[in-house]
């Protein structure tokens, strides 16, 4: 158990914020009027107050807010937590999706305070169900999520420019993390060979995600090179999963046969290529996204034997 002692906020992303004593939190999007709120999985910062007092001591002067925390929280070595750990706070539930980040040294905070330990000591979560939080209020710990995590690709020439809004980038986002699986990065670039292959070895090597989904450059034009860049950075072919699609797809339209998707293994990321369409991109994960559990976890190392059964894992495990 531990108690919020400041809810922060602040209007640009890379500076302190300040304690407004409550806030508002907003289902799958963060604080309201906070910077850093969006889709995305680290809409809420949180700090333990012990770090901040251990930094104190060594002479620093700082307030509530100043390393960018959304929540200060007493009680918890909060980066000693599991990612999953869902807190719940008044009402609001948040599940910490990552701990620690890269750190800017040159922020506005590093600058301000001379350090920034936001990028060792602080976690991130998103808002699971929103509601009120004010500072006293007690935060408890009342379960655990399992999820993969997913980095998302789109490639697409026009995307890239600005000229066309990204449909299936979001849509991916939407329809994964209906199931067990977290999105920790959305990015888009052109359909350039090396743009691509660049973006699946920073996310499989670097952020380390479970699956990459790309959307886009599939085709027969000139210009889709999508399946080249993705056998480019394979360490392991994985071809079933991208020929069941294809099959699957094929009872949908003759024209799945066109698709040059390819499915691969990189370390211990699995690399998946899906159509650009939002409307194919659905069916395609309709149908791929309950069959990877098994293989997935084969490939971080928690199933050992092939034969045995796949286990999926559940969204919300309740200690209470």
């Amino acid at each position: 158990m531990g108690y919020i002692r400041a809810v922060c906020i602040s209007e640009k992303k890379g500076t302190g914020k300040k304690n407004v004593g409550e806030a508002v939190f907003i289902e799958d999007e963060g604080l309201k009027g906070d910077a850093h709120a969006g889709k995305w999985h680290r809409q809420v910062s949180l700090l333990s107050k012990e770090a901040v007092e251990a930094f104190k001591e060594r002479g620093a002067k700082v307030e509530d807010g100043d390393f960018g925390e959304n929540l200060l929280v007493e009680g918890f070595d909060l980066k000693k937590l599991p990612v999953g750990t869902v807190f719940s706070c008044n009402g609001v539930v948040l599940e910490m999706t990552q701990i620690g980040k890269e750190c800017h040294s040159h922020c506005a905070i590093h600058e301000a305070v001379g350090d920034c330990i936001m990028p060792r000591e602080g976690v991130f979560a998103k808002v699971l169900k929103g509601g009120t939080i004010h500072v006293g209020d007690e935060i408890r710990i009342i379960g655990e999520t399992r999820r993969y995590r997913v980095g998302v690709l789109t490639v697409s020439d026009r995307s890239a420019r600005g000229e066309r809004e990204d449909l299936a980038g979001p849509l991916i986002r939407e329809l994964v993390e209906k199931d067990s699986y977290l999105v920790v990065e959305r990015s888009v670039v052109p359909d350039d060979r090396k743009a691509i292959e660049e973006a699946l070895i920073r996310l499989s090597d670097r952020v380390k995600v479970d699956l990459i989904l790309t959307t886009g450059g599939t085709g027969f034009s000139v210009r889709d090179v999508t399946p080249e860049a993705t056998m480019a950075v394979a360490e392991r072919n994985a071809p079933g999963i991208a020929e069941a699609i294809r099959a699957y797809s094929g009872t949908i339209t003759p024209r799945a046969m066109l698709s040059r998707a390819v499915s691969v293994i990189r370390g211990r990321t699995l690399i998946i290529n899906l159509p650009g369409s939002p409307k194919a991109v659905r069916e395609s994960l309709d149908f791929v996204l309950p069959n990877l559990y098994h293989g997935l976890d084969v490939l971080k190392g928690q199933v050992t034997d092939c034969s045995s059964e796949g286990k999926k894992i559940h969204h919300l495990h309740h200690t209470n």
